[in-house]
């Protein structure tokens, strides 16, 4: 498999993985997703991720996230409001990709945040990320299927 390493893919699994602790940083703490991108460009990973695919997905996972809320409505059992932070911060991020970067499959958005919410969430958060991502990406990528 070493073989098959890619720079650019792990270079923007870090840019989610980092989006994903600033969405969370966000949800305990709100500020302007700039003071976000500046605190986060020091973190010890951010050389090695993709910083603009970061800087992406954090502005538009803050500037849209009521509209990415009501987008997710559908596919949830509870208010996004009373999500865990992580699963949020992991939709969130998801459902930027999926709605915005057409050029990442859909099987490659879920199956990065599935990942992260197994990383970073609640014992079962992966597979309620899972679900609501696959029936989504069902809507709003129909033509990939």
């Amino acid at each position: 498999m070493a073989g098959n390493f890619n720079p650019q893919t792990a270079a923007r699994a870090l840019a989610r993985r980092l989006a994903v602790q600033a969405l969370y940083r966000w949800q305990l703490n709100a500020a302007p997703w700039q003071d976000l991108v500046t605190e986060f460009a020091s973190d010890a990973d951010m050389p090695r991720a993709d910083a603009g695919y970061f800087r992406a997905l954090v502005q538009q996972a803050i500037d849209e996230h009521e509209t990415l809320d009501a987008a997710l409505g559908p596919f949830l059992s509870r208010a996004a409001a009373v999500l865990d932070p992580v699963e949020h911060a992991v939709l969130l991020i998801a459902s930027v990709e999926l709605q915005h970067q057409k050029q990442v499959p859909f099987r490659v958005v879920i199956d990065e945040a599935v990942g992260l919410a197994r990383r970073f969430g609640a014992t079962d958060g992966h597979k309620f990320v899972n679900g609501v991502l696959d029936r989504a990406a069902r809507a709003w990528r129909s033509d990939e299927r």
